[in-house]
């Protein structure tokens, strides 16, 4: 039976998402589901984009944008780069691109032009890198920046009384729209959790690779969880996003 594995932000964690491919080791028919953020932390976020890029051509991936995604694309695209954006991650990011040619980085741009802001499954599953702001679901979103950056989905369903049921006039109208959402963008380490967190019927994956966490891939159907070593143990001589 094909699996579908949601992944979460890599955050330039090279040698964690070798590790992770290697431990769930995907079938041609399983599904890879990465929901952003591949760039911005450890010091090979050029060099996770060029092995997505591989494992696109390998297996049945589907790739989200993150907030980071959005800032390195931009500049690879010629804007200048965003102070915030160096200051988050970005400068290793710029510094792992040095060794690129010219046509490397142009891939890398045709790749990321080309990430989704969610994906919705044959099973009215919602895949998205943040959240959306809409009761009528992430295709009436008037403010893109929301799949990108949004928390209150993720603070909505964290807060919920458990004891609420999905038929209830309280239920959020949001949550009510899909099955299953599954996002990253808000570390799990947040809430000292190293692993993916569930609140109400939304699933966070973003486990805090950038930090001290792990990166995980969640199957979504046995809701097995997989996760690399921390990276900060892989990088024992970086800092990553950590302070």
């Amino acid at each position: 039976m094909a699996r579908t594995f949601a992944i979460g932000d890599i955050h330039g964690a090279l040698k964690a998402l070798d590790q992770l491919i290697l431990k769930i080791k995907p079938k041609p028919d399983d599904k890879l589901i990465f929901l952003g953020d591949y760039v911005d932390g450890w010091s090979e976020s050029a060099q996770v984009i060029s092995r997505l890029m591989e494992l696109d051509d390998q297996y049945n991936c589907i790739f989200l944008k993150g907030n980071h995604d959005q800032w390195c694309e931009s500049w690879l695209a010629g804007e200048p780069a965003d102070p915030v954006w160096l200051f988050h991650g970005g400068r290793s990011t710029v510094a792992s691109y040095e060794k690129l040619s010219a046509e490397e980085k142009h891939q890398h741009l045709v790749f990321y032009n080309r990430l989704r802001p969610f994906y919705i499954d044959e099973r009215n599953r919602l895949f998205i890198h943040a959240g959306f702001a809409s009761m009528h679901g992430p295709e009436h979103e008037r403010h893109e920046n929301s799949f990108l950056w949004d928390r209150t989905l993720w603070e909505t369903a964290r807060s919920m009384n458990k004891r609420l049921s999905r038929d209830s006039l309280l239920y959020p109208k949001r949550l009510q729209l899909f099955f299953e959402i599954y996002i990253g963008h808000t570390p799990t380490i947040n809430y000292n959790m190293d692993k993916p967190m569930k609140a109400a019927n939304l699933w966070n994956v973003d486990t805090g690779a950038a930090f001290y966490g792990k990166l995980s891939a969640l199957d979504i159907d046995s809701k097995k969880v997989t996760q690399s070593d921390p990276p900060q143990k892989l990088y024992p001589n970086e800092k990553g996003r950590n302070p």
